[in-house]
C-alpha cells in the first residue's frame, strides 16, 4: 500500500490564499457596485399559454445577474423563476468539461445510477421549479444523483457558444408560470426583476385553446460570410413536422434557414382561421432588416400541393390564412422566414381551427353616449356578439372583441368622439355630386368601389383654420389615404398623403392622411378623399374629421421602468405630441405618487417636444416594484386638461430607425446599492485534500488558468529566483472568482472545488 499524506495546502491551512479568495469574491462584485445596468429581456418562449395550466418558459437577454423574480401584467396569471444561466466563458466552460468527464468515469455515483440523462434533466428540472431559486443550486447538486448534475451541466454547455448570434439574447432565465383558468383571455406583459432593476415588457397572451409546443431553440451561433452553413440548426428529422389536432395554439421558434412544419385532419365544409403572432410579439429587432421577423405561411393539402399562401395580413407583417375546406384529409402547414433568417427571438404562436374572426367593423366609431353598435363582418361569426365599449368610456380608442360559444375573437380597435357623427352618402365622386356637411363633424365611410373618390362640401370664411384628419390605418383599415382640398374652381388649396402620428409607435407606414390650413376666402370648399393603391371593399373604412384645429397633446413616459438606489433620484423622458399646433405650456409632475416618491416640477414650453423629469425617493429600498403614473397639465381655451403619459420603450428598427412602442404599466424600485444577497452555497470544511507520495506537486502537470484580463490561458512565468510564482496573483484570483460561481450555482461538487482551489494554491 503505498503512502498517503497531506497535501502542503492541508498542512499549512490556506495561509496566502485566504486572501486570494477574498480578492476573489470582491472582483466577482465589483462590477454590480461599479455600474448599474438596467436589465434588458430579447424574447420569451413560448409567448403564452393556456387558462387553466402551468409550464416553464425560456427568456433570453442580458443584465439578468442577481435575478429575483417574474412580473406578469394583469389577473389570474403568476410567474416564479426557476433558474437563470448566465454567460459562461471559455475558461468555465472548460472547468464544466472537467466535472461532466469526472461525473461520467462516476466518481460520483454509483454505476446502477447513471441512467438517462434526458429524463434526470427533466427530474432536475422539476427538483428546481420545487425549490425555488433561491434553494436549486444546494437542491440540485447536493440531493440530486450526479446523473442529474451531469445532465445540467451537458444543458448548459449546450446553450453555451463562443460567438453568440447576438450577445443580448445569450443570458437565459427559466420562469415557471401559472394561468388560472379564469384568467382573462389576451395580451399581457412579462418582465424580470433583479435586485437593481426591472426589465423592459414583452408581450405574453393567455390563451383559450390547448397549446402545442417545439423544444426551446439553443442559443444561435453567429454566421460567419461564406461558412454559414456551420451555424445551422441541426434539427433531427423528427423534429422537422408535428403532428397536432384543431384547434390548437403552436407554438415555436424559426433558426436560420429553417422551415416548421405541421399536419393535421381537417374536414369538408370547415371554415379554417389560421392567424399569426410574431411581430406582435416583437414590434422591432434592432439588429434585422426589415426590423422583425417576417413569417410566412403555406396551407399544402395530402398531395403537397399548395392551397393558400400568405406572407402578410392586408398591412400587417403577421399573416392570416382564412381557407373553406375542399375535401376531407391531411394538410400541412409550413411557417418560415420570408427571407430565411432565425434566431431565438423570432417567436410565433399561431392559432389554428374554426375561430371566430372579424374583418371588419363599420363605422369605425361612434359619439360617446349615442354609440351605435357597429357591424361585423369575418369568419365564424354566427351567433357572435360583440363586446361593446364600457359604458364609462371617455374620448379615445377601445378594443372590441367578439364572443361564440366562449371563444373570444381577434381584437379590432373602435374610436370614441364628442364631435357631431354623420355617416357617408353616395354618390359623392364629383364636386357636383359632393355630400354637403357642417363643420365640425366626423364623417363615417368607405371606399365602395376600385377608384372610389369620396368628396364633402362645407362653407368657410377667409382666414378660418380648417383640418382635416383620417383615422383609418390607426384603426386597423387597410386604407392608404389621400386628401386635397379645393375651392369651387377645382384650384387645389392643400394636399397630404401621409399624416406622421408619433404616439402610434408601432406603426411604420403612418399612412393616414392630415392637413391643417388657412382658407384663403368666403366661399364653399371640397376635401377629397381616395385611396392611393386604388383599392376599396367592406374593410376600407375610414373617420374623416373636419373642424376647425381642436389643440391638444399626448404624452410618452420613456423607459416603462426605472430602479433607484435610495434616497436618491433617476430620471425619465417625457415626450409630447402636439395636436393641432397647440404651443401652449405643459406642467409635468407624478399622479398620486406613493409614499417616499416626489418629482420636481417642470414644464415645457413652446413648441418643445422632450423634457427630463426627475423621480426622488426618501426610501431606503422597496420590497416590491410599484407603479407610477406621471401626468401632464395644460390650458386649452382657458380650460385646464390633464393628460395621462403613456409608458413606452425607445426601440430601434434595422440599425437606424427609432420608434416608441407602448407598454402597459411604469415600473419602479428602490434598491440598497451596498446590498449583496446571501451566497446559495457555501463551500463547506472538507477533509484535507490528499496526494500520494508520488504525485507531489513538484510532478504534477502544470496548471492553466486564466488571465482574467483577456479570458485567455496565462503563460506561467519564467522567473529565475526561487521563490517566484509561477501565476500572478490576479490571474489566480480570476480563477478562484471562476470556481466560485460556479460552485454558487451548484454546477460542480464540493469534491471538485476543493481538487481546483488546491489547484490554485500550487499555481503560486
Amino acid at each position: 500500500m503505498k503512502e498517503v499524506h497531506a497535501s502542503p495546502r492541508a498542512e499549512r491551512g490556506l495561509g496566502p490564499l485566504a486572501g486570494l479568495v477574498a480578492l476573489g469574491i470582491w472582483l466577482a462584485v465589483l462590477p454590480t457596485a461599479r455600474a448599474q445596468v438596467r436589465p434588458y429581456i430579447g424574447f420569451v418562449y413560448p409567448a403564452g399559454g393556456q387558462q387553466g395550466t402551468t409550464f416553464q418558459v425560456k427568456l433570453g437577454g442580458q443584465g439578468l445577474e442577481d435575478l429575483q423574480q417574474a412580473l406578469v401584467s394583469g389577473s389570474g396569471v403568476t410567474a416564479k423563476v426557476v433558474e437563470y444561466d448566465r454567460v459562461l466563458n471559455n475558461q468555465e466552460t472548460t472547468l464544466l468539461s472537467e466535472q461532466l468527464k469526472e461525473l461520467r468515469r462516476g466518481k460520483a455515483e454509483p454505476a446502477a445510477a447513471k441512467t438517462n440523462l434526458a429524463g434526470s434533466a427533466m427530474m432536475m428540472d422539476q427538483a428546481m421549479m420545487a425549490s425555488g431559486p433561491e434553494k436549486s443550486a444546494t437542491t440540485v447538486t447536493q440531493a440530486a444523483p450526479a446523473s442529474m448534475l451531469a445532465a445540467r451541466i451537458e444543458k448548459r454547455l449546450a446553450e453555451t457558444v463562443n460567438r453568440p448570434a447576438s450577445a443580448a439574447l445569450a443570458s437565459l432565465a427559466y420562469v415557471e408560470v401559472t394561468i388560472a383558468p379564469d384568467a382573462p383571455p389576451g395580451r399581457r406583459e412579462l418582465r424580470l426583476a433583479t435586485l437593481r432593476g426591472i426589465s423592459n415588457p414583452l408581450v405574453f397572451c393567455v390563451g383559450q385553446l390547448p397549446e402545442v409546443c417545439r423544444k426551446p431553440m439553443v442559443t444561435a451561433s453567429l454566421q460567419v460570410l461564406g461558412k454559414e452553413e456551420a451555424a445551422l440548426r441541426k434539427r433531427p428529422a423528427g423534429e422537422v413536422e408535428d403532428r397536432i389536432t384543431l384547434p390548437c395554439v403552436a407554438n415555436g421558434q424559426i433558426a436560420s434557414g429553417e422551415i416548421n412544419q405541421y399536419r393535421f385532419e381537417a374536414r369538408k365544409g370547415q371554415h379554417l382561421v389560421i392567424t399569426t403572432l410574431a411581430r406582435e410579439l416583437i414590434p422591432f429587432i434592432a439588429d434585422a432588416v426589415p426590423g422583425w421577423f417576417q413569417p410566412v405561411l403555406v396551407l399544402r393539402d395530402d398531395h403537397g400541393r399548395e392551397v393558400a399562401y400568405d406572407d402578410d395580413y392586408r398591412f400587417k407583417p403577421d399573416p392570416t390564412l382564412c381557407y373553406e375546406v375542399p375535401r376531407d384529409g391531411a394538410y400541412q402547414l409550413e411557417v418560415y422566414d420570408a427571407i430565411y433568417r432565425g434566431r431565438e427571438d423570432f417567436v410565433y404562436r399561431i392559432t389554428l381551427g374554426e375561430i371566430p374572426f372579424i374583418t371588419s367593423l363599420f363605422p369605425l366609431g361612434g359619439r360617446i353616449g349615442a354609440t351605435p353598435t357597429p357591424r361585423m363582418k369575418g369568419w365564424n361569426l354566427a351567433g357572435a356578439e360583440l363586446t361593446p365599449p364600457p359604458s364609462t368610456a371617455i374620448p379615445g380608442v377601445y378594443a372590441l372583441n367578439a364572443t361564440r360559444r366562449d371563444l373570444i375573437s381577434n381584437p379590432l380597435p373602435f374610436a370614441l368622439d364628442t364631435l357631431t357623427e354623420i355617416l357617408e352618402q353616395e354618390p359623392n365622386d364629383t364636386l357636383a355630386q359632393a355630400q354637403k356637411v357642417t363643420l365640425p363633424v366626423i364623417i363615417n365611410g368607405r371606399m365602395d368601389r376600385p377608384g372610389d373618390w369620396d368628396v364633402f362640401r362645407f362653407n368657410g370664411k377667409s382666414n378660418d383654420t380648417v383640418v382635416a384628419e383620417v383615422s383609418a390605418r390607426r384603426l386597423e383599415s387597410p386604407l392608404d389615404s389621400v386628401l386635397k382640398l379645393t375651392d369651387e374652381q377645382g384650384r387645389l388649396i392643400a394636399f397630404n398623403d401621409d399624416g406622421e402620428d408619433l404616439g402610434d409607435g408601432i406603426n411604420t407606414h403612418h399612412a393616414d392622411s392630415y392637413l391643417m390650413t388657412k382658407l384663403p376666402a368666403d366661399g364653399a370648399y371640397f376635401v377629397h378623399l381616395s385611396d392611393t393603391t386604388r383599392n376599396a371593399g367592406d374593410e376600407y373604412g375610414y373617420r374623416l374629421r373636419l373642424s376647425a384645429p381642436q389643440p391638444d397633446f399626448a404624452l410618452r413616459v420613456v423607459p416603462s421602468s426605472i430602479s433607484l438606489r435610495g434616497k436618491s433620484t433617476a430620471p425619465l423622458s417625457v415626450y409630447v405630441i402636439r395636436k393641432d399646433g397647440f404651443t401652449g405650456p405643459i406642467k409635468l409632475g407624478l399622479k398620486d405618487p406613493p409614499t417616499g416618491f416626489f418629482s420636481a416640477p417642470i414644464s415645457l414650453v413652446g413648441t418643445q417636444t422632450v423634457a427630463r423629469l426627475i423621480i426622488k425617493t426618501d426610501l431606503p429600498t422597496t420590497p416590491e416594484p410599484i407603479t407610477l403614473s406621471v401626468v401632464g397639465t395644460g390650458k386649452i381655451q382657458d380650460r385646464e386638461v390633464i393628460r395621462q403619459a403613456v409608458p413606452a420603450e425607445d426601440r430601434m428598427q434595422a440599425f437606424l430607425w427609432r420608434h416608441l412602442v407602448p407598454a402597459e404599466e411604469l415600473k419602479a424600485m428602490v434598491f440598497d446599492p451596498s446590498y449583496q444577497p446571501t451566497p446559495k452555497r457555501t463551500p463547506h470544511a472538507g477533509p484535507p485534500v490528499m496526494v500520494a507520495s508520488n504525485e507531489s506537486p513538484t510532478n504534477k502537470p502544470p496548471v492553466i488558468l486564466a488571465d482574467v484580463s483577456t479570458n485567455k490561458p496565462a503563460a506561467p512565468s519564467t522567473g529565475s529566483g526561487t521563490n517566484k510564482s509561477k501565476f500572478t496573483k490576479q490571474q489566480v484570483a480570476g480563477r478562484l472568482r471562476q470556481l466560485k460561481l460556479l460552485y454558487e450555482e451548484g454546477l460542480i461538487t464540493d469534491d471538485f472545488y476543493d481538487e481546483k482551489v488546491g489547484e490554485c494554491e500550487a499555481a503560486l
